[in-house]
């Protein structure tokens, strides 16, 4: 095996191609491609390059740090930030050009003191409507987007969008939160507000509810190829995962019947066995809540974690395989090529495939293949 003791080995084709199926599927006039937390654990800034490939036309950042990095890498796409520290300086996404979430009238007044006339502050207001997390709540929409309106009037800022987030609880909770959105909308262009982007679904939505599609979408996990709706239903959106996660074996022993393994013995061998020693562990974000369940591939033969899983490693009992080290271990990747998925290691740790991959930690080397990389 070529590539390194633990590595993340991300596909950019995969994820041009999921961005380019994503845009045929929902024709909307733009495209965001949410790449934050590191592109959910996928490398930010070769994934951002490789979805703008994919014909993306706005990226997706949670808070500033992650816009200027991009900017920094030299990605001069649109990029928008929406969460801030209480204290946020907005001065610096002013001079980067990167938009700016806007979520309450105190973080209006901020952006648009960063701004001038010059060089105005581009805002995208959010509205509260329903999910309870961040966003202007509805008894402050007018006194906002007024405010927002005479701001625009004196040159320092511009308001280039509206948009909300769905709680994807329901078809009927997300219809009803798009009621509340287009209401907002109409509140805000009675003040005399015009932006040019109206946006509210997120991957989930986009593809199910062609009435939250407005002017944009933004995709984020579907982009690297997993679905929110199950493990089935990637493949059938044409969808192929971006990351396969590996390592390689780093020890191997032959042990009896009745033998512990890792911490606590919750795991005794039932027979004379071989153990092979992966160097993954929860440092590297593998869930210990997967201890005894979650599925690793050998050879093309399919095996589960042995006992607990520790800080930097885990164990597997391959039986009378023959295994050696530095033999490949593929923790998750594309069920194409016939390995496990981060959604088997997903219902493994009873959590979800965002967590799984966002949470591959720092010491797994990552390696891109196509793409500009």
């Amino acid at each position: 095996m070529s590539g390194g003791f633990r590595e993340a080995v991300v596909d950019l084709d995969a994820v041009s191609a999921n961005v380019a199926r994503l845009r045929e599927i929902v024709g909307t006039p733009h495209v965001l491609a949410v790449v934050k937390a590191n592109a959910y654990g996928h490398g930010a800034v070769e994934c951002a390059r490789a979805a703008l490939a994919g014909g993306a036309d706005w990226l997706g950042v949670a808070d500033i740090p992650e816009g200027l990095q991009l900017r920094e890498a030299g990605i001069d796409a649109p990029v928008l930030a929406w969460l801030h520290d209480p204290d946020e300086d907005f001065a610096a996404a002013v001079a980067a050009g990167i938009d700016v979430g806007i979520s309450s009238a105190a973080q209006l007044e901020a952006a648009a003191a960063a701004g001038t006339v010059e060089t105005p502050a581009f805002v995208q207001l959010k509205l509260e409507t329903g999910l309870s997390r961040n966003g202007v709540p509805a008894s402050e929409w007018e006194a906002v987007v007024a405010r927002a309106h005479e701001l625009e009037q004196s040159g320092t800022l511009v308001v280039r969008g509206l948009f909300s987030h769905l709680s994807n609880a329901s078809p009927d909770d997300d219809r009803a939160a798009i009621a509340v959105f287009r209401r907002g909308v109409d509140q805000a262009e009675a003040a005399g507000l015009r932006p040019s982007l109206r946006h509210i679904a997120a991957s989930a939505a986009a593809l199910t509810l062609p009435e939250s599609r407005f002017d944009l979408v933004r995709f984020g996990l579907a982009i690297y190829g997993l679905s929110p709706f199950g493990p089935e239903s990637a493949a059938e959106l044409g969808l192929r995962p971006a990351m396969t996660l590996r390592g390689r074996v780093a020890a191997v022993r032959r042990v009896a019947a009745g033998t512990g393994v890792s911490y606590d013995y919750t795991y005794r061998t039932a027979t004379e066995t071989t153990l092979v020693l992966v160097p993954l562990g929860y440092a590297e974000g593998i869930p210990r809540h997967a201890s005894g369940r979650g599925p690793v591939s050998i050879h093309g033969r399919r095996y589960r974690v042995s006992g607990r899983v520790a800080m930097d490693q885990f164990v597997v009992d391959v039986g009378d395989a023959e295994v050696a080290v530095g033999d490949e271990v593929v923790l998750f990747g594309d069920p194409a090529t016939g390995v496990p998925t981060a959604d088997d290691w997903a219902e493994a740790a009873d959590t979800i495939n965002w967590e799984i991959v966002t949470r591959v930690g720092g010491r797994v080397r990552r390696s891109y293949r196509g793409g500009t990389a």
